[in-house]
């Protein structure tokens, strides 16, 4: 990717952005990248969000947080950072198509659960509030790490509660966070008690039925949720995983192990591995973790189609192949994008189903 492909994909993101109507600002005609300075992030930088900021009355990073989604997972960019007041850092991959999959998916694989996460810090302090029900609860504590992946600081309490863990928190991380902000958690109420959930449903089916739907749908908590088939999304994403695991305890027993070695066909694998960082920054960013949750079931979808048409293991007489360590390869990565997204929302992801 050059500069001038950079710039274009910047100003595109900028444009969707204003038609999505998140962004309430002027377009401007072109949008500027520099090379960063020495000891600076990335390969390039763009003050465009400081730029954007005062027409559209929101802070510069809340805009370069918006235009951070609109490009991660572009093709040709490895990582899009926000530094400073609000500047937009991106490290580019040195390759593209064919290479970059198999980039991605080595990352994945190295990575685990840290894949998608920013690691330097986002400058800001969060504070969450939710009233005493379990629904608002359970969806607080998930924006919590999802903001935290983004590399947010976090404090959740009910409403009403003393206010002195913030300034302690605020006291731990110094001067080293620039923004504050303070946010309400109140989804449709469950109507029902914890106790009461998880005596019927289990743990782990009572947190997917709370998170899954919008906060301002209903949550359906039927015992459908408990029907091990892949009509249920929820058995759907935990039995990927699952099937993930079991492709890799076979292939140590036929002797071979997974490794991206040549291309594999399966464009909607790849797509929704590359997707993954842009969906915990704009769930991060609009406190929505049942974007997690549909994403996860786009994802498993995918990797079950990947098993049923390419399947990563020999069948009958077949030795273990290039083809099949490049297949097991990308089911491995999809199988940790699916454990990070589950531990996101709070569910295990078990390894055997």
């Amino acid at each position: 990717m050059t500069p001038a492909d950079l710039s274009r994909t910047v100003l595109h993101a900028v444009r969707r952005a204003v038609d999505e109507d998140a962004l309430r600002a002027p377009v401007p005609a072109r949008v500027r990248v520099e090379r960063t300075r020495p000891g600076g992030s990335g390969d390039y930088a763009c003050a465009v969000a400081l730029q954007l900021a005062g027409p559209a009355a929101l802070p510069a990073r809340e805009v370069a947080a918006l235009l951070r989604d609109r490009v991660a997972g572009t093709p040709g960019i490895r990582r899009v950072e926000i530094t400073g007041p609000g500047f937009l850092n991106f490290t580019l991959d040195a390759t593209t198509g064919a290479d970059a999959r198999a980039a991605r998916v080595r990352e994945i694989r190295e990575l685990g659960l840290r894949y998608g996460r920013v690691t330097t810090e986002a400058g800001r302090l969060h504070r969450l509030h939710h009233p005493r029900e379990i629904r608002a609860a359970v969806v607080a504590q998930s924006v919590a790490r999802l903001l935290r992946t983004q590399g947010g600081q976090v404090l959740v309490g009910c409403t009403g509660e003393p206010g002195p863990r913030w300034e302690e928190l605020r006291v731990r991380v110094g001067t080293r966070y620039g923004a504050e902000d303070s946010a309400l958690i109140r989804p449709v109420p469950a109507g029902a008690t914890a106790g009461a959930l998880v005596d019927r449903l289990g743990r782990d089916a009572a947190l997917w039925g709370l998170q899954r739907p919008a906060a301002h749908d209903h949550a359906p908590l039927g015992d459908d949720l408990l029907v091990q088939g892949e009509a249920n999304p929820f058995f759907l994403v935990r039995y990927a995983y699952a099937r993930t695991r079991a492709l890799t305890r076979e292939a140590e027993r036929l002797g071979f192990t997974g490794r991206y070695e040549t291309d594999v066909d399966a464009p909607a694998l790849h797509a929704a591995l590359a997707d993954h960082p842009g969906v915990l920054a704009s769930a991060a960013r609009l406190h929505a973790p049942d974007r997690v949750a549909r994403f996860l079931e786009t994802t498993a979808d995918a990797l079950l189609d990947l098993h049923a048409t390419a399947p990563p293991l020999p069948v009958g007489d077949e030795k273990p192949s290039a083809a099949h360590r490049s297949r097991l390869a990308l089911a491995e990565a999809a199988g940790k994008v699916l454990a990070g997204g589950l531990f996101v929302l709070g569910i295990s992801a078990p390894p055997h189903l």
